[in-house]
């Protein structure tokens, strides 16, 4: 949760300013009680105590993201990296182990979602290489239809730093599609972004930092565009 808002939350404020039907789906967002090692480590580093559901209070965070964002949110129940055993930082930006379970569930969730006929999907390039964001990657690529018009995001804020991430495990893919720039809607990209309290020190040293990085990146949201011609015309008219 927040990488879509963070990447491109401009984008999709304004595809559903357009009267769009916008649903931002996390894949990763199951709530484990009774965390231990490192992922109890993630929550106790943000100030929060064991007795805490971090993922329960993430999707709180979501939510009101979304509402700032005038889009549906929809969670589906697969737990992140520290709780199938990724052990560290490094671990998370590391080559998916072979003891992760998570691909295959993860495939029929997307299979489920994709028969409901969407017109366009966005989904992350995985710039930087966290393991979730590539396992996800992986799975969409596997079950996308042919003809479906997709905007691959580019990481944000991963992409800011890539001397720490500098992975880009799909760069040669990407390449094969031409690269896109929308403006967003930017006010609501902040606030969408500004909902995710509890990451926010993490990612950027705190609110400020949070508006001092999205300042510096400006109003351009940047995408793969997989199937250009099918993309909504608004988005380029207001580019």
């Amino acid at each position: 949760m927040d990488d879509a808002a963070f990447s491109c939350g401009g984008t999709l404020a304004r595809l559903a300013r357009m009267g769009w039907n916008v649903t931002l789906c996390t894949v990763f967002t199951q709530s484990v009680m009774r965390p231990t090692g490192f992922a109890l480590a993630c929550q106790l580093d943000k100030g929060l105590g064991p007795e805490v559901d971090y993922m329960a209070l993430r999707r709180a965070e979501d939510a009101a993201a979304c509402a700032a964002l005038a889009v549906q949110p929809h969670w589906l129940d697969l737990p992140e990296a520290p709780h199938r055993g990724y052990g560290d930082a490094g671990a998370l930006f590391g080559p998916p182990q072979p003891m992760d379970r998570a691909v295959t569930p993860l495939t029929r969730a997307l299979v489920s979602l994709l028969d409901a006929g969407p017109d366009l999907v966005l989904a992350p390039q995985a710039v930087g290489g966290h393991v979730d964001h590539v396992l996800l990657v992986r799975a969409l690529c596997a079950v996308l239809p042919a003809r479906m018009p997709v905007l691959w995001w580019t990481d944000f804020p991963y992409c800011r730093k890539p001397d720490s991430h500098p992975a880009q495990p799909f760069a040669a893919e990407m390449a094969a599609w031409p690269k896109v720039e929308f403006t967003g809607d930017a006010e609501s990209r902040r606030r969408a972004c500004g909902a995710y309290r509890t990451q926010l020190g993490f990612q950027f040293g705190g609110e400020q930092g949070l508006h001092q990085a999205l300042a510096q990146a400006g109003p351009l949201e940047h995408f793969r565009a997989q199937g250009r011609a099918s993309l909504p015309t608004g988005l380029y008219e207001a580019a």
